[in-house]
């Protein structure tokens, strides 16, 4: 299946809300920040977020917070991250889900030999 050509808004609702597993990987995507380019030498401007990457969030109640992501969703095309709560009515925290367009990766986690692989990470 490749990405939708049609510009009407029900068309591209309908392709992201029925979309399978392999097509979602790509929704999951969060662009990098410059300074952790420059630092391992990656071309791409976005990469699939991972458990254990830290992000900044930029939109939102909690923007400008950072935190290690703590899960992924990616039927849902959401992230937790560590730290960033809110309590309900009887007082339990529970984390916030946050889309993956709203943040940035600032550090990753590059033990995976796989990732390197994807991102041409020589090191």
């Amino acid at each position: 299946m490749t990405m939708l050509q049609s510009s009407q808004r029900r068309k591209q609702r309908k392709f992201r809300f029925t979309a399978p597993m392999h097509v979602r990987q790509k929704f999951v995507h969060v662009h990098i920040a410059k300074e952790l380019k420059a630092k391992l030498g990656i071309k791409k401007r976005a990469a699939q977020i991972h458990t254990g990457d830290t992000v900044k969030i930029m939109v939102g109640s909690n923007r400008g917070k950072t935190g290690k992501v703590s899960s992924v969703n990616m039927k849902r095309c959401i992230i937790t991250v560590e730290g960033i709560m809110r309590k309900n009515a009887k007082g339990k925290e529970s984390p916030i889900p946050i889309r993956t367009s709203n943040v940035y990766i600032t550090d990753m986690d590059v033990n995976d030999k796989l990732r390197k692989e994807v991102l041409g990470i020589k090191q």
